[in-house]
């Protein structure tokens, strides 16, 4: 039933990479992780579920936060190694990936004197985590 988790290739851990892109703008939002359990339940869901390294637990996306990621399309790039998440941000208007109270995970940029975040925070995450 689950066999086409049997062509990712899992690392050592278990644990495939996962970026999550918005469906609609095509924003980059957030990269994380997957091990087999949160992909299944992502693929029957439809929500983002993903594996918390920190937690060391099936993390679903929005359960503090109620910033849910509904999930479109699943992606599987040419070396079977990465998966990419087709997404819809719910939860705020624009949504809110990042933990920072950002849209995006890389708000962040390069500048001739270091990093610099380039995108404002929407919601102070005081308010977003209880």
């Amino acid at each position: 039933m689950n066999n086409w988790l049997d062509d990712i290739k899992w690392d050592a851990l278990g644990l495939v990479p996962v970026i999550a892109q918005e469906a609609h703008s095509g924003d980059v939002l957030m990269f994380a992780w997957m091990n087999r359990e949160a992909l299944a339940k992502t693929a029957e869901l439809k929500r983002a579920v993903y594996f918390s390294r920190s937690r060391n637990r099936l993390w679903f996306k929005g359960e503090e936060s109620g910033h849910v990621q509904t999930v479109h399309d699943i992606r599987l790039d040419c070396d079977n190694d990465v998966v990419l998440l087709k997404v819809t941000q719910l939860g705020h208007e624009p949504g809110i990936a990042c933990h920072t109270g950002r849209h995006s995970c890389f708000f962040q940029s390069l500048t001739p004197s270091g990093w610099a975040p380039v995108e404002p925070v929407l919601k102070d995450p005081e308010h977003i985590y209880k």
